[in-house]
């Protein structure tokens, strides 16, 4: 039970953080639908199989992103002894996690240097996602939604490092699979619930309820780490 309690958290991560979603990726997603073609706006029915297939483009991006990153992390650990790796990986994981709370609950945005950081890639990216619109099909949506996912995010980029300390590259993508999978039902949502969105996301106490959630697994990942000490 213990070893699935990394994608629980990721995938509960991903639930909470919604309120992050909405406010970052609100305009995307609202971008994205105002593209789609005139008879497909204002049918939901029409609409299910663009947001399907920029969802399952986004997910298919983290899931890469999470495979490298866990890759990455069995290199590193090849640098150290396991026990001393293994600690270092699930210390770092636990400080982004606790950083991480403090930016969902809006108390300390530490967080925008390392979307700041992740800008240098999307500059390069975005002239691409312009070039797929207006979006006339599933699979150009599908398209945009791979680019989508590079999208610069501190939530992303936080479960990202804890990727790092998944043990492998397998579970880096399983990792981030979970969490995009917790993502999935707030983003779906905006475009059906936009003003009930927008009001969670204005919400100081769902952030701060969020905020604090995320900051428990963030200690509970520290804790972990001194345990194998």
């Amino acid at each position: 039970m213990e070893s699935l309690l990394p994608y629980f958290s990721a995938f509960i991560v991903g639930l909470l953080g919604g309120v992050h979603c909405i406010g970052m990726c609100g305009g995307i997603v609202s971008a994205l639908t105002f593209g789609l073609p005139e008879t497909s706006r204002g049918s939901v029915t029409a609409q299910l199989p663009f947001q399907l297939a920029y969802n399952l483009g986004r997910l298919i991006s983290y899931v890469i992103a999470g495979a490298i990153m866990g890759g990455l992390g069995v290199l590193l650990a090849g640098m150290l002894p396991m026990q001393m790796a293994q600690q270092a990986l699930l210390m770092l994981a636990g400080l982004f996690m606790i950083l991480l709370g403090f930016y969902l609950a809006g108390w300390w945005m530490v967080l925008n240097r390392v979307e700041r950081l992740g800008g240098v890639l999307w500059r390069r990216l975005e002239p691409m996602s312009r070039q797929l619109m207006p979006v006339r099909s599933p699979t150009r949506a599908f398209a945009i939604g791979m680019l989508w996912g590079w999208v610069p995010c501190g939530l992303v980029y936080t479960m990202l490092i804890n990727a790092v300390s998944s043990g492998g590259a397998l579970q880096g993508a399983g990792l981030m699979f979970a969490f995009a999978l917790g993502t999935l039902p707030n983003l779906l949502a905006i475009g059906l619930l936009a003003g009930a969105a927008a009001r969670l996301a204005r919400s100081q106490t769902a952030r701060r309820v969020a905020g604090i959630t995320v900051m428990l697994f963030g200690i509970y990942t520290l804790w972990s780490a001194i345990r194998l000490g």
